[in-house]
């Protein structure tokens, strides 16, 4: 193979995503990427030490991607929409890539630090949803304008992993679409609340 390391490295990184959007984290390792993408498990290792770095090289891209869907709206005066259209494009993406996003929240609970680009595209994220949120709680100082943003992400974050799995199907009166849009409003709604107290 004469292709250059940066190829390569592109190459794996998008076979390794195609095999777990189609068949499921399970099914990602070197031996199996090796028989789909025609290098071999050498390549593999020479290019990403081991499968631990190729599977967040994977999630760091999942992140982009849902960066740049996120990054296309157009927001508008009403600040509470705006925060609105950002969780259906945070949750339609999720359930549009159930496979991907059980293998970044899984990584995530595991990883003994985050790995280079994770937290920049995060706090990207977070940055997209800021003017809004402080447009509706200007009685927050920036400080705690910040840690609320946090706490709202971090459990978005964490709800999410409930839409990649069936444990909702148990819940007659809770769908996947309406979870984390609850979550959202009440967690708004609470902050609200809290101002007045």
């Amino acid at each position: 193979m004469t292709e250059s390391k940066e190829n390569i490295r592109t190459y794996l990184i998008g076979v390794g995503r195609q095999m777990v959007e189609s068949k499921g984290m399970e099914y990602l390792t070197a031996r199996k990427l090796s028989e789909a993408s025609g290098c071999s498990v050498g390549t593999i290792y020479n290019q990403f030490s081991n499968m631990d770095n190729l599977i967040a090289a994977i999630n760091l891209q999942t992140l982009k991607q849902l960066y740049d869907k996120m990054s296309q709206i157009e927001t508008s005066k009403n600040a509470y929409k705006n925060l609105n259209t950002y969780l259906d494009i945070f949750v339609g993406y999720v359930l549009q890539n159930e496979n991907l996003w059980f293998l970044l929240y899984n990584y995530h609970l595991r990883a003994a630090k985050q790995p280079q680009g994770y937290r920049a595209m995060i706090i990207r994220m977070m940055q997209l949803w800021q003017p809004s949120f402080d447009a509706i709680y200007t009685h927050l100082n920036a400080r705690k304008k910040k840690v609320a943003r946090q706490v709202l992400w971090l459990s978005l974050f964490a709800m999410s992993s409930f839409l990649t799995t069936t444990i909702i199907n148990d819940f007659r009166m809770v769908t996947k679409k309406n979870l984390c849009k609850l979550m959202l409003n009440t967690y708004l709604a609470g902050l609200a609340v809290l101002k007045r107290g």
